[in-house]
């Protein structure tokens, strides 16, 4: 088994885990490695123009905003701007602040047909840490993975 199945394998079984209405969740780690892997995965942040301005910025992600800055109200225009951006058969890793904003855009994604969304676990911030703060305990940027001031 080559590691793309291994890693697809692994965050499909998180998902059945979890009862996710997609096929998998990835930690940020695996995903960087997807994308390193598998030439049809590509990184979807769906975090809004301003955590890309203010917080940062993933290289060669595709930014789709899934709520709208700054009345946070959903964008109507998601799917329409995804099927538009991107093959169906691309290998779509959705990642948001945290987790949640792009569990429900891989769940939208799947349900307008794409076959492989998967949902980046702990985001690019991570979870609040004791002091209520973003950025030391998980996610993409605490990992040490690549991303730039926006």
């Amino acid at each position: 088994m080559g590691r793309i199945t291994e890693l697809l394998t692994l965050a499909q079984a998180r998902a059945r885990n979890l009862n996710l209405p997609y096929s998998g969740a990835l930690t940020p780690q695996e995903a960087h490695e997807l994308l390193q892997l598998a030439p049809n995965a590509r990184l979807i942040d769906v975090r809004t123009h301003a955590e890309w301005d203010w917080v940062g910025r993933v290289p060669n992600a595709i930014e789709i905003e899934w709520l709208t800055y700054p009345d946070m109200q959903p964008n109507p225009q998601f799917v329409q701007t995804l099927k538009h951006s991107l093959s169906s058969d691309s290998l779509l890793l959705f990642m948001c602040r945290s987790g949640a904003r792009s569990s429900a855009a891989a769940k939208a994604a799947t349900e307008a047909g794409f076959p492989e969304c998967y949902n980046i676990l702990e985001g690019f911030e991570g979870d609040k840490d004791a002091n209520g703060q973003r950025n030391h305990s998980g996610g993409w940027r605490a990992a040490g993975l690549p991303w730039y001031q926006g």
